[in-house]
């Protein structure tokens, strides 16, 4: 199964939740596509990772040819392009790569060239097969690396994807072609309100929905109202705990040390399966 870890909102645990359903499955792979700040890898602590650069097109003008017409300007939704008298502009960090510039150009000035945004780290630790990307500081545009983190998942076995917070197009193409997603969330009014932004999202997509209450004990009862509401199998509960709360100062995964929780992991996943 691929299987996504998902919610609204940043803080609520999908990383905490996606590395210990992976390492309770053993042999699984994880997918982390957080890639504005992964932090798997400072869970797992990969000792040989190999990196590998994420590259995409953008437009090079060719002032010999161009007659600046402005139509590759006036083509361009996100305005990567600029055209004035007699000057034509590109703004590489605008360009989504769609490569519909060099369609538009009637003279062929327009040519593309790869510009790196990012890397895509792979190595192996605790049993896990992590993959994470990371984009370059100042780059606005994750999708391409999500896409290229997505690309190197298996075929077969358990792959779980730590998708970024959010509702938005990261969130999207991190959950897209997953067989459930798994939403973490907390008890908490901001929880509550950013889950339900999620799980329209998600519904929108056609995958089956869990949700994991974070912090339980804790806030209100709001989550599990709405869960009530909705239809959405609450699948597990993690507690505000003191060790738990430790372990994760420390970096060290829950459940790589409380054997019981490794089995409530197991457990989840079962559940999962039976979801789909």
């Amino acid at each position: 199964m691929r299987v996504a870890v998902a919610s609204g909102k940043g803080g609520t645990g999908k990383t905490t939740v996606a590395v210990n359903l992976a390492l309770s499955l053993g042999g699984a792979q994880l997918l982390d596509c957080d890639v504005e700040e992964p932090n798997a890898y400072l869970l797992l602590k990969p000792k040989t990772v190999e990196t590998s650069p994420v590259e995409v097109p953008v437009p090079k003008i060719d002032s010999s040819l161009c007659s600046y017409c402005g139509d590759c300007a006036r083509f361009c939704q996100y305005h990567a392009l600029f055209v004035a008298g007699e000057t034509a502009l590109v703004f590489p960090e605008l360009c989504h790569g769609c490569g519909g510039c060099t369609i538009v150009c009637a003279r062929h000035a327009i040519t593309e060239t790869m510009r790196e945004i990012g890397t895509v780290h792979h190595g192996e630790a605790m049993g896990v097969d992590l993959v994470y990307g990371e984009l370059n500081i100042g780059e606005p545009i994750t999708v391409p690396i999500i896409d290229a983190v997505k690309r190197r998942g298996r075929d077969a076995g358990w792959v779980i994807i730590d998708s970024p917070p959010g509702s938005a197009c990261p969130m999207v193409e991190a959950v897209s072609g997953c067989d459930a997603c798994v939403m973490v969330t907390e008890p908490t009014p901001f929880g509550l309100h950013d889950l339900k932004i999620a799980v329209e999202t998600v519904t929108t997509l056609g995958i089956p929905i869990a949700v994991i209450v974070n912090f339980a004990g804790q806030g209100d009862r709001g989550i599990h109202d709405f869960c009530g509401d909705q239809g959405l199998p609450i699948l597990m509960e993690i507690p505000l705990d003191r060790e738990i709360a430790k372990l994760y100062s420390r970096g060290v995964p829950f459940a790589a040390v409380m054997p019981e929780w490794r089995t409530r992991f197991k457990e989840l996943a079962e559940s999962l399966e039976m979801l789909v």
